[in-house]
């Protein structure tokens, strides 16, 4: 009997060993890529995009954030990518999983904040310089980009740090934003969404006081025509502005900080060959976001 139980016990021993829970597949991504012109790209399971760094300046300089649409499931980005150093036009083709057709140009794009000062936005004289990531889980990832001060208006100097957390599971992330500026006591900051009035922009009726969504055609088809359409939001907690700027062509929302004070707003998109293939789809999704 006591041969036995050992012989019981080495068994349960080994089985535990052999099932030893596997590492669990990421759902998201975030990093640096030096071998593409400097962006950050980062990406969950439904959503990617990047921002824009300094090997990029000047074609454009932007804050903007690039949406890029993807069929929700796998991470596309880093293979995207690797097909890229063949083909520099690879992802704004659509092999099957999405690409690259939001143009961003010198703008907000698809969520990024700026200075507004008077009737105007005062982008970064750079783009992004420096980067840091503070978390990295399978279903988590937080980075923090860092924009150099520039002279947002006269006697205005203004920097910035964006940290960005994205999650599994969502459209939408949380970004951080830290303006610290001299020159003036406070700054009205304002998070938003290039309007691309030419591709049939519909914009959600019910926006709510701290909140703006549209959907629209595909932005950029000069590589690819492209009849999917795209989803695109903001929502700011405690917005003290919500709107559209016609001369713009940017749809708005504005609080004002102090310097060194945190401003929390939340960007997200979608895409209509995806899960989300209506208007009234996305603008939902986007009333629910708390």
């Amino acid at each position: 009997m006591k041969r036995q139980a050992i012989i019981l016990a080495f068994a349960a021993i080994f089985a535990l060993a052999g099932c030893k829970q596997q590492p669990a597949e990421p759902k998201v991504m975030a990093r640096f890529v030096p071998e593409r012109a400097d962006d950050f790209v980062f990406e969950n399971n439904l959503i990617a995009g990047r921002f824009y760094g300094k090997a990029l300046e000047g074609n454009p300089t932007s804050p903007g954030i690039d949406i890029w649409v993807k069929m929700p499931g796998k991470l596309v980005a880093d293979s995207w990518y690797a097909e890229a150093m063949k083909d520099p036009e690879y992802y704004h083709h659509n092999h099957g999983e999405g690409k690259d057709c939001y143009k961003v140009a010198v703008s907000l794009g698809g969520g990024a904040s700026a200075p507004m000062i008077g009737s105007h936005l005062a982008f970064p004289a750079t783009n992004y310089r420096s980067w840091e990531v503070l978390e990295e889980k399978p279903d988590k990832v937080v980075f923090v980009l860092h924009y150099p001060e520039w002279e947002a208006a006269e006697g205005i100097r203004v920097s910035l740090d964006k940290q960005v957390t994205v999650t599994a599971d969502s459209y939408f992330c949380r970004v951080d934003d830290t303006y610290k500026f001299t020159g003036a006591e406070t700054l009205n900051i304002a998070a938003g969404l290039l309007r691309h009035s030419a591709q049939q922009t519909i914009e959600m009726e019910q926006k709510g006081d701290d909140r703006y969504a549209i959907w629209e055609h595909a932005s950029d088809q000069s590589i690819e025509p492209e009849d999917g359409m795209l989803g695109v939001a903001v929502v700011m907690p405690g917005a003290q502005q919500v709107f559209a700027d016609n001369e713009l062509d940017h749809a708005l929302c504005v609080k004002t900080v102090k310097s060194g004070e945190t401003l929390t707003y939340y960007y997200g998109s979608c895409w209509s060959k995806g899960d989300v293939k209506t208007a009234q789809d996305w603008f939902d999704i986007v009333n629910k976001q708390k």
